[in-house]
């Protein structure tokens, strides 16, 4: 499995390390797992629907941040990806905690994608 980010995801990651600073290693770990299982999982993560584009767009609600000490997959950080299966690569678009935004940029979305 080959992983791209989008440079706006880049920007989010930077932001976010300056609150989180375990982050780069959490997001190893969500790397690990999507390596074994990179569709939807509910409750976990779930497929964006209704973009009007031809991959698969999955949205994960449940992020563990060892920075969010004793709150485990509940630290309310969101990371949105595209799923390539075809490729084996998936594009992180988006990373942000659930307090900064309501819901994932759907423009950033249909901007790289569409």
């Amino acid at each position: 499995m080959r992983f791209d980010e989008l440079p706006e995801f880049g920007k989010d990651l930077k932001a976010l390390l300056k609150r989180f600073r375990t982050l780069n290693d959490d997001l190893g770990v969500v790397k690990t797992i999507l390596q074994k299982k990179p569709d939807e999982r509910p409750p976990f993560s779930f497929r964006i629907e209704n973009l009007g584009i031809e991959t698969c767009v999955i949205k994960v609600k449940k992020i563990a941040c060892k920075a969010l000490k004793g709150r485990g997959v509940n630290t309310g950080l969101r990371l949105v990806y595209a799923y390539f299966p075809t490729d084996q690569r998936i594009v992180f678009i988006e990373l942000y905690h659930k307090s900064d935004k309501e819901n994932e940029d759907r423009q950033r979305i249909l901007n790289n994608f569409k």
